[in-house]
């Protein structure tokens, strides 16, 4: 199925139609032209619309359909794409000639009108200035709400038309909804849980216990029953939902295969019925970050409603039941291979991607820094001229050393001449030890002494004395 006559407009929203093609599937069925016996729904329509009508136009249609069988032999091809009927054919022209606009097909066909370019015009939000409406119809063939029913909140089109749903990391609501012609409503889905759908996590919903309720358990489902309905009709039977106004007032009503998850009494009514919710069902998997449907499957029964007729000769003797007709599974078991890896990347690898990304620019970005303030420090720093300088610094810091040391040898020999008698014989073995290692000094550094000793000596002390001893000179400590 493929979107086509799409048109974008300035209010958020798109216009579409549905293309759906049907292909047969030789593998999966048996032959499209073999005979098969169904039910003859037109007549069958006809005897329990019947039933409201007066007594006379009873007999005048028993006249009418006298000879007709309750059950007919058609294809398979026939029964779901269309064979001349009767009675259609006396609608169609009794619609022409007497201009009564009573509804009715050109042919009796179930899927007629679902093969090809649909007639539905959807109106749909994409979300760019609100996720939380991405994929909801606006508008349903101009309308904005469902002609079919007369009040909310059966006539609500609030709801996806099933490709993209609102993102339920964005909204956190945990009912979504879906239309379907053939479900004639706005179809709810129940948040279950978090599952895996090849490798991409995906929320997965089901229809609430509620969909098919009785409006006594379940009041919004009251508008979906026509108005005199009694509370035993089979619209407030659980498991079923009118849905004739979709099928030119005929007597149909839908529910889940096999009448799944329905009223005992459906299923005791008919033979060979085996409800198994595996196989039967409505399911979606969607991916809660993007709103994208990974995997659905539709299934739907369609059945018709009889109501005993005891006036209409040919179906006098048929049975009150609602009949089995066909049910139908439609949906997406995967997505293609390029979207599925787009989506993979945007949910799953994403959550990987980033982080690293993330933390490799700060690494890298702290690397930069290192290496700019290394290259920077290298070039300030250890320059020729500063390394000159040091080595300067050096040589004056030595210097220093080794006045200090001869400063200090002058201070000790001052000091002995005011000591007393007693103490002098000890500070002049201290005077003499300290003098013998400044000259030391001196002598081992004279040699290394250059000619930039006056870039760092002091100035010479006037007057001679010991301060003469204390000349300016620059030594390399080895």
């Amino acid at each position: 199925m493929e979107k086509v006559n799409v048109k974008f407009h300035d209010n958020d929203t798109v216009t579409f139609q549905h293309r759906k093609i049907l292909h047969f599937v030789p593998e999966m069925s048996k032959s499209m032209h073999e005979r098969i016996c169904v039910p003859n729904i037109p007549l069958l329509t006809l005897a329990t619309q019947s039933r409201h009508m007066p007594w006379g136009v009873q007999a005048a249609m028993s006249v009418l359909v006298r000879g007709m069988e309750n059950f007919v032999t058609v294809t398979p091809a026939e029964f779901l794409f269309g064979y001349d009927d009767t009675l259609v054919t006396l609608a169609n022209i009794a619609n022409t000639l007497l201009h009564i606009n009573w509804p009715a097909p050109r042919i009796m066909s179930l899927l007629k009108g679902r093969n090809g370019t649909l007639p539905e015009v959807h109106t749909m939000y994409t979300g760019h200035t609100s996720m939380a409406r991405m994929g909801l119809l606006d508008r349903l063939n101009g309308l904005d709400h469902l002609p079919f029913w007369s009040e909310p909140p059966c006539n609500s089109i609030k709801a996806s038309e099933g490709s993209f749903f609102p993102p339920r990391d964005i909204t956190h609501e945990d009912i979504v909804a879906i239309y379907d012609k053939d479900l004639c409503r706005a179809f709810p889905l129940q948040y279950r849980g978090l599952v895996d759908k090849e490798g991409i996590s995906a929320g997965y919903y089901t229809p609430p216990d509620t969909i098919f309720a009785p409006s006594a358990d379940w009041p919004d489902n009251k508008c979906f029953c026509q108005p005199g309905e009694s509370p035993t009709a089979p619209c407030e039977l659980k498991g079923l939902q009118n849905i004739s106004p979709c099928h030119y007032d005929a007597p149909v009503f839908v529910s889940f295969p096999h009448f799944w998850n329905a009223d005992d009494s459906l299923l005791d009514a008919v033979e060979g019925m085996t409800p198994n919710r595996d196989r039967h069902e409505t399911f979606f998997k969607i991916q809660p970050k993007l709103g994208v449907t990974m995997e659905a499957k539709v299934r739907i029964q369609l059945n018709l409603k009889v109501d005993h007729a005891p006036y209409i000769h040919s179906t006098h003797s048929f049975p009150e039941i609602v009949f089995p007709i066909i049910w139908l599974e439609e949906g997406v078991d995967q997505l293609t291979p390029e979207i599925h890896r787009w989506v993979y990347i945007a949910t799953t690898a994403a959550d990987f991607i980033i982080p690293s990304v993330e933390y490799s620019f700060i690494v890298v970005g702290a690397l930069t820094l290192a290496a700019v303030f290394v290259r920077t420090y290298k070039g300030v720093v250890f320059t020729a001229e500063n390394l000159e300088r040091g080595m300067e610094e050096l040589r004056c810091g030595s210097h220093l050393l080794v006045n200090a040391a001869a400063s200090a040898a002058h201070a000790a020999s001052s000091h002995l001449h005011r000591e007393r008698p007693e103490h002098r014989e000890h500070r002049e073995q201290a005077y003499h030890l300290l003098r013998s290692t400044s000259t030391a000094t001196q002598s081992s550094t004279a040699s290394t002494t250059t000619s930039e000793t006056d870039a760092c000596s002091e100035p010479a002390t006037p007057g001679g004395g010991e301060a003469a001893e204390r000349e300016p000179m620059v030594a390399y400590v080895v």
